[in-house]
């Protein structure tokens, strides 16, 4: 795990958000059920969750097998109380016209990677198991890497993920919320895509829309790159200053049903960049110059998670709720959530200035 020292306390142990991106992955989400033994049965999994990761990662630890663990809103209320990191809540649909970045239920997110999918399997059957009857399952997607990165669209996917320390900086929560220090947002969308449809296209107008050459993976010069590219409504800008999220995108599909798709999921220090990005994609920058993207692709889902740290679960295991108990936090009621400036701004390019970041 990456060093966060720079932003928070030696001790918080964050958990591995930046986990190099592997070949396999199980994307599971549940909800958790009415009864009160089914909130705690969560919080007592709390404190088990990082020795059953150790437990099956130990079975070979050449796979480099991990799993980052969110949890949504509404399920937070229920298991933790009050005490909330000061950005999480439900995820923002929009719509414009027919496209639709859709709401769907989500308690838990377990995002399983390793270069086996056996171990994948092997993990999610065991965090099933061990939550038992207090979960739903509502979706599970088992990705994989398909030949050099590409997507089933035939792109190369996750070019301009940051490295080194900028994945620090992106995806890790420091001073600006140091009650929930070393935890992260995670925001999941399924999309399912029309790929009879886009392999009708000429390869130029799918590098139109894309805003890369397919074969070699160049980015399009911005002379030529379209408005409505998809890397270019992705690109989040503040102050002069490009804002970063760490993505892990996977394809997915069934042949026999014709299921084609990629799954992404995109990891930021505060929702709002990604947020942005998706408004951008299905409403327009400015409105109407969408991503045509999605004229060939459909989101089937769509959840947002706080993913606390190792150190904040591992708590849950000594009676308490969070291991914010050291720091003063105000509660909701005596500090509303942040809410997005009236400026139009993100209000995060501050983030850039502060110590440990670009």
């Amino acid at each position: 795990m990456a060093d966060t020292t720079s932003e928070t306390d030696a001790a918080v142990v964050p958990q591995p958000v930046s986990a190099p991106l592997s070949r396999a992955a199980i994307f599971l989400i549940v909800t958790i059920k009415k009864g009160e033994d089914d909130a705690e049965a969560v919080r007592s999994f709390c404190a088990d969750f990082s020795g059953l990761v150790r437990a099956v990662e130990f079975r070979d630890l050449e796979a480099g097998l991990c799993c980052v663990f969110g949890i949504g809103s509404d399920a937070w209320d229920r298991l933790f109380g009050e005490r909330r990191p000061a950005e999480l809540h439900p995820f923002r649909e929009f719509r414009a016209g027919a496209r639709h970045a859709v709401a769907t239920p989500g308690d838990l997110l377990f995002h399983i990677r390793a270069k086996r999918m056996d171990l994948c399997f092997e993990m999610a059957a065991q965090i099933m198991a061990k939550l038992g009857e207090a979960v739903v399952a509502e979706d599970e997607v088992h990705g994989f890497r398909y030949f050099d990165d590409r997507d089933l669209l035939g792109f190369v996917d996750g070019t301009e993920n940051p490295r080194g320390q900028a994945v620090i900086d992106a995806a890790l929560i420091g001073d600006e919320d140091p009650a929930f220090a070393g935890g992260s947002y995670v925001i999941t969308q399924k999309y399912v895509h029309d790929l009879a449809g886009w392999n009708a296209l000429p390869t130029e107008q799918q590098e139109r829309i894309i805003g890369r050459m397919k074969l070699s993976d160049i980015e399009l010069d911005d002379a030529v790159k379209p408005s409505f590219a998809h890397n270019a409504l992705t690109s989040i800008e503040e102050n002069g200053e490009e804002l970063q999220i760490v993505r892990d995108n996977m394809p997915f599909g069934k042949v026999g049903d014709g299921e084609y798709g990629t799954y992404f999921i995109g990891y930021c220090r505060t929702p709002r960049v990604t947020e942005q990005m998706i408004e951008n994609m299905f409403v327009g920058k400015p409105p109407g110059n969408y991503d045509r993207l999605l004229d060939f692709s459909r989101a089937a889902t769509g959840t947002l998670f706080f993913v606390p740290s190792a150190t904040f679960l591992d708590a849950v295991g000594q009676g308490a709720p969070a291991p914010e108990a050291a720091a003063a936090r105000s509660t909701p009621a005596e500090a509303p959530a942040k809410a997005a400036p009236s400026d139009g701004s993100l209000g995060i390019g501050s983030l850039k200035g502060e110590k440990g970041h670009e």
